[in-house]
Formats: structure tokens, sequence, C-alpha cells
């Protein structure tokens, strides 16, 4: 690969300079087509050290990038979001020349860096950006609890981990040896992190906390939050009898309202392994951290706000907040999807396994009620899938991923019956061919139903991704009580609930449609298993 030209160097700076004047960032958006310079580069552990200046709202520090190479390239390329400022690179502890524009860093290399392992040491700091709407836009939330304590919350999903530290910005790859960040606060704050603490120090009136995952881990997951915190915690049993700490870092002021949510993080995490086995953190921890924004997914930490209120499903309490979250550990963290053109697995799963919950907690009535709310939530304004090689804005903005995605499951679990659904939907979130290390697409998922149903569902999985469409059904009189029923967009034979004289039957509905005796009208799928458009001739 050649050395990128100065011209090109030199209209990055002037983007970069215009961008600094409003410090905006709306425009940024993680993942979308990768760059060849970043196609070779396979990321393999990050190490952080910042140090947080709260009353400046500054960050200072440093990555340390362990990376390998599949092939010789003169150039480097990573994100950093314009706003910070880098003071110093080192390639395999050798200083190297840079340029920093436009959010990204070019790394340009006297001689080729070579195939195989790379080091490289960023140092960099000043003001990141502020989180205008978090967690829908990123950035810091530099705040403060009721009693007056710095409360600090940072979020990134859209935007992506480069609006803070320097990265690959791609879902594609993910640190495969984990993360370790040494984070430093003032001595009277506590910092919430992924994985294991693995020790606090004191100097100078501050303190570092050494956090450190064991497993890979999404770049928008790769984060802290701080806050005058104490952590309650409570050993946790898992299905396959190993035993994890569910650990709530609460703010002190409200330390009273610990012990229920743990409780009730216990009783959610019974229901999430009985549908999609152990929790995947196993050797880490249960986190979950008072934060001032709505909830995130952060893996081993998740984010919690909802003022301790809790609504009532068949007598018990429930936070829809903490248990959709905590459902990405399974559905997001664990089982991850490879382009965010594909993000309605992670999200509509994490949706619908909220309608288990409801089952569980309130019986049919409750699980009805809650996939209807889901259908009547769709919009249809564009596919679930739109493409590949998205940017999470490109998917995320007006999509249908949540309760399209929910929906979908519904669909596909009355299609082919709870004896398939239930144990393919758990081999989904266990098999390590669709987890932890290797990422998923909508085709790794219709290939893994198709294959235990023993049947072609790529026309299902296109009609309900890929398409806004709803199946057309015509209700046709052609004689004295004797009606046709057809699929006017029909893609393949499908199971319908059909009654005719106040009885219902099961039938298989294909292109040349079937002919039934009715005194009235039949109905069809009067239980609303599918998205559909009823039309009575």
């Amino acid at each position: 690969m050649q050395i990128i030209n100065s011209c090109l160097i030199i209209s990055c700076l002037i983007a970069g300079l215009a961008n600094a004047q409003n410090r905006d960032i709306s425009y940024m958006s993680s993942g979308g087509k990768l760059n060849p310079l970043q196609a070779i580069m396979d990321i393999r552990h990050y190490t952080l050290v910042l140090d947080v200046d709260i009353e400046n709202k500054k960050i200072e520090g440093s990555n340390t990038i362990e990376l390998v190479l599949s092939k010789n390239t003169d150039t480097l390329l990573f994100n950093l979001v314009y706003l910070l400022e880098v003071k110093k690179i080192k390639v395999n502890d050798k200083q190297v020349s840079f340029t920093h524009a436009n959010d990204k860093i070019y790394i340009i290399g006297s001689s080729p860096f070579k195939v195989g392992k790379q080091i490289v040491k960023i140092e960099y700091g000043g003001e990141p950006p502020v989180a205008v709407k978090p967690p829908w836009t990123g950035g810091f939330t530099w705040t403060k609890d009721s009693s007056g304590n710095p409360w600090v919350a940072i979020n990134c999903q859209k935007e992506g981990g480069g609006i803070y530290f320097p990265c690959k910005d791609h879902p594609s790859d993910e640190p495969n040896e984990g993360v370790d960040m040494f984070i430093t606060v003032p001595e009277n704050l506590v910092v919430a992190g992924p994985g294991l603490l693995k020790k606090v120090t004191n100097k100078k009136n501050k303190k570092t906390y050494h956090w450190k995952t064991n497993y890979t881990i999404s770049n928008y997951c790769i984060l802290f939050n701080i806050g005058k915190y104490k952590v309650v915690s409570k050993d946790y049993t898992t299905i396959n009898g190993n035993v994890v700490p569910i650990q709530f870092y609460v703010l002190e002021e409200d330390f009273e309202h610990a012990q229920k949510l743990i409780e009730l993080k216990e009783r959610d995490s019974r229901v999430l392994e009985k549908y999609f086995g152990e929790y995947p953190w196993v050797k880490e921890k249960i986190g979950i951290a008072e934060v001032p924004n709505s909830g995130m997914e952060h893996q081993t930490m998740i984010t919690f706000q909802n003022k301790f209120n809790y609504t009532k499903i068949g007598g018990h309490d429930y936070s829809a907040n903490l248990f959709h979250e905590y459902a990405h550990e399974w559905w997001a963290n664990k089982v991850t999807n490879k382009d965010w053109a594909h993000l309605w697995i992670q999200e509509g799963i994490a949706t619908y396994s909220e309608a288990l919950i409801y089952y569980e907690l309130g019986g049919q009535a409750a699980y009805d009620e809650i996939i209807d709310g889901h259908k009547r939530g769709i919009k249809y304004k564009k596919p679930m899938v739109g493409g590949d090689e998205m940017s999470e804005d490109e998917t995320y903005s007006g999509n249908d991923i949540y309760t399209k995605g929910s929906f979908f499951m519904h669909s596909l679990r009355y299609i082919i019956g709870d004896e398939i659904f239930l144990p393919t939907i758990k081999q989904l979130a266990t098999d390590p061919k669709y987890t932890y290390d290797n990422f998923v697409t909508t085709s790794d998922v219709e290939q893994l139903f198709s294959s235990t149903t023993k049947q072609n569902l790529k026309p299902l999985f296109d009609f309900y991704t890929r398409t806004t469409d709803v199946l057309d059904i015509s209700i046709k009189q052609t004689g004295f009580k004797k009606y046709i029923i057809k699929i006017n967009n029909f893609f393949m034979p499908l199971p319908f609930e059909v009654t005719t004289n106040n009885v219902t039957n099961k039938v298989i509905i294909d292109k040349d449609g079937i002919t039934v005796n009715s005194t009235l009208p039949p109905q069809v799928d009067a239980k609303g298993y599918y998205l559909k458009k009823i039309q009575l001739q």
C-alpha cells in the first residue's frame, strides 16, 4: 500500500478544523464499509490508561494497541475523534510520525510494518465530546448526584469507541485477548468498569482502578462510569453450577434500593439461562452500574436508571430497563452482529426475550399482550436489513429492529413449533460457531434454523428482514358457503389457524391457496402470529 498523499492529509486537516469550531460529532457513526487499511489488522488487546480530570472535564493518558497484521503495510489507521489531541505515538517502542485529522490517525512508517504482531502506543488527551442525548447520542455525561457528588457516564454505541480512545472502530473486530483499563479519579470516587477489578492503588489524593476483561469485548462496551458508589454483592450459582457474583455499583444515596434490585437480577438470570443457556461471563461478574441516563448493555457492567420504579407482571415486580439490557449479555455481547446491518439480531431477540419473561411471570395472557404491543409498534419505514457494510446510523435510524425483530421471532416460533424453535434459539446463544470471537449475520441465523427444521427458511427470513411487506391474504367467496383463501404475495407454504363454523384447524396454505366450507366468512390467523392484511372479497 502507498503512503497517503499530502493533498489528502491537507483536506482532512481542513475538515477537522472546521468541525472543531463547533465540537459537533453528530455525523459520527460506527461501522460502515471497512477501510482496507483496517481490514488487514486483527486487534488482540487494548491497554487503556487514563487520568480523568472531572473539574475540567478532560482526560489524559494513552492506549496501547496490540494487533496482528495479515499483510505488510506502510500505513496503520486508527479512529479517534478530532476533539482529542494525539501527542506521541510509538510502534514497537520506536517513535513514529502520524497525521490526526477527520477523526482518523494515520501512522506512517519509515519502512513497512511487517506481517505479524505490532504494538502501538498512542498518547493523547483533551476534552472528549459531551453527550447531548445519552445513550442514543454518545459522549461523556458530566453531572452530579442529588448529594452533589460528581457523577460521570460514558456512552458510545452510535459513534463508536473512537469518541474517547484510539481504536479500530468496526463491529467486525474486537480485542480477542480483552482489555486492561487503568482509570485514575479523585480518591473519594469509585470507577465501575468491565470485567474484574484487579487492583485499586492510591497516590496523591487519587485512586487508580485496574479493570481487566478475560473475554473479547466490543468497542462500545469498553468504557467506565464514575460515582460515589457503594458495591452491593451477592453470589449467584449459574445453571451449570458456576458461582459468579452479582455486583451492583449503586450511589450511596440509593443504597437502600440495592438489595431488591439484586433479587430481581437473580430472578431474571434464571429466566434468561432457561432459554439461552448459562450466563456468558462466568469468569467475571454480573455487574450493574447506576447511571444518570437510560441503561445500556455494557458487557459485565450493564447500566441502569429508572429511579427504582417497577411495573407488575402477574403480581411480580419487573423493570424493562433492567431486563432488556441484561438480555443483551447474550444478544449483543455474546452473540454479536458482524456488521451493523444485522443489528436486528441483537435488538430483536433481546426484545423478544422480554416476551419470554412476561410469559414466565404472567402466563400466556401476559405474553400475548406484550407481543401485541410489539406488533402495533412496527412502523414499516424500511427493512430491518438494508444491505451490507452499513453504519450504525444507517441501520438504527427509523428502523423496526426492536419490535419487528421480536415479532419475527414470534412468527418463526409458531411456524416451526416450540420443539424446534426453543432448542435452536438456545443453540444460537451457546454454540461456539456463533458466539464470543465469532460474529453472525442474518444468513448465519437463517441457515441454522433451516438446518434444524430441515426446510429452506430463506424466503421467510428475506420477507421479514429485507422487506417492509406484510402477508396479503384474500378471502373470496366462490359459492354457497364456499371460500378460497390465498396469499397473494406468496413466497413459501405457511401454517395458518383457520376458523370455520366455530372450529379452528391448523392448515398449510400453499401457492394455490385452500378452499373451505363455512357458514360465515372464515377467520385466518385470529391470534395474530403473522404480520398481515386481509381482504374479504
